[in-house]
């Protein structure tokens, strides 16, 4: 009767096992759509990601790079102190997009230039996303409060 009792419990733990595993994989085999990991522009020069990639990259408009063409393709430098990388984006750019503040884009890395299909800009005088400080502590040229 007691071996009866030790081989049912078993049989449940393997089976929450398997179930947990199962649903995990399901999980993430739905999700690698949405992930999109962090670039500073120093690591994107640094490794190019492949075409496939989507990803986020941030860091500071670069002064005198925004050039607004035909249509609405916005094209402008994003940089970090330590490098800078072309972006691309058609559409309608924040109100607070501006040279020489914070954004953050999502888009690919293709011959070379980022092709944004988002654009995020600060929302107020203070703000600026984490991994954008943590990019520019990183290079030295972050001015602004420790506060995050």
């Amino acid at each position: 009767m007691k071996s009866l009792k030790k081989q049912r419990r078993i049989q449940v733990i393997m089976l929450a096992t398997a179930a947990l595993v199962v649903s995990t994989a399901l999980i993430g085999y739905a999700m690698r759509e949405g992930i999109n990991f962090f670039r500073s522009p120093s690591q994107v020069v640094a490794e190019p990601p492949v075409e496939t990639e989507v990803f986020r990259i941030g860091g500071l408009v670069e002064e005198g790079s925004i050039v607004r063409g035909q249509g609405e393709t916005v094209r402008f430098s994003v940089t970090d102190g330590g490098a800078s990388v072309p972006v691309a984006f058609t559409g309608v750019l924040p109100d607070l997009f501006t040279e020489n503040e914070g954004m953050v884009g999502t888009g690919r890395y293709i011959n070379g230039v980022f092709q944004a299909t988002e654009i995020l800009a600060k929302h107020d005088e203070t703000y600026m996303p984490k991994e954008v400080v943590d990019a520019l502590k990183e290079q030295g040229v972050y001015k602004g409060s420790d506060e995050s």
